[in-house]
């Protein structure tokens, strides 16, 4: 028998029909179709994953930051009041400060006497910077 050459066809046109084989005809090539095709709405779908899952983390820092902003204006409230009472305390302080003084003068004068001690006594009992 005699055989005829093969005919030369070009080098991609066999590569073509020997992925076309391997593929397995029209349902491969369908196969990759569909993957080209969804190739966006899986992109699309990694998006909205990412952005649930960001939501999900980010959520509760959210709330902690709110607990902690709602603290923060409680504590400088509170600051405020006990600012106040420290100023009032320092007042009372220097007005007993300086009744102290004038008694410890009062007893400690070379004139000294209980009467003139019980007469400073009573005068800063009637002071309106003591009330």
């Amino acid at each position: 028998m005699i055989s005829a050459p093969a005919p030369n066809a070009p080098a991609w046109l066999q590569m073509a029909l020997s992925v076309f084989g391997i593929l397995g005809g029209s349902t491969g090539l369908a196969a990759i179709a569909t993957v080209v095709v969804q190739r966006g709405k899986f992109k699309a779908d990694a998006a909205d994953t990412l952005t649930e899952a960001a939501l999900t983390l980010v959520q509760p820092l959210q709330t902690r930051i709110t607990e902690l902003e709602d603290q923060a204006l409680s504590a400088r409230s509170e600051l405020g009041v006990l600012r106040e009472q420290v100023n009032q305390l320092q007042f009372v302080v220097r007005v007993l400060t300086r009744t102290l003084d004038r008694w410890r003068a009062a007893i400690r004068a070379p004139d000294a006497t209980l009467r003139k001690v019980r007469t400073v006594v009573a005068e800063s009992e009637r002071l309106p910077e003591d009330r």
